[in-house]
């Protein structure tokens, strides 16, 4: 319950003060139908996330990577990425000093937006 205090709720009760009135929100019934499926939603970006990380883990497939970005080749490191194979869309943005993968599940049908993004971000240089 909130209370609105006039003009200083340390002031003592007088006739020249108004006093505490109770105010009381009304609010909707929570439901949880869009949390849940976004939670169910975040687990698959955690495990594609996990692939991504495993596949990265492969020096070969590190230094093709880097030696594309380094050379702006774009092209090149979107190919590399399609080979790790996942499943869901991801968002490769690469600096001299380290890069940043964004993972995002399918748009839902009924709204057209994505409920989440995994943001992996890895310095790979000084």
């Amino acid at each position: 319950m909130y209370y609105y205090h006039y003009p200083y709720p340390q002031q003592p009760a007088n006739p020249g003060y108004h006093y505490h009135y109770p105010i009381t929100r009304q609010y909707p019934p929570v439901n949880v139908n869009v949390f849940t499926k976004s939670i169910k939603s975040y687990r698959l970006l955690m495990d594609q996330g996990s692939i991504l990380l495993n596949r990265l883990g492969d020096e070969d497939f590190d230094v093709k990577l880097m030696a594309a970005a380094q050379q702006g080749n774009k092209v090149e490191v979107d190919k590399l990425m399609k080979t790790i194979g996942l499943r869901v869309p991801v968002e490769t943005k690469y600096t001299p000093t380290g890069v940043t993968f964004e993972l995002k599940t399918q748009p839902d049908p009924s709204s057209q937006m994505s409920c989440c993004t995994l943001t992996v971000h890895l310095r790979w240089g000084s």
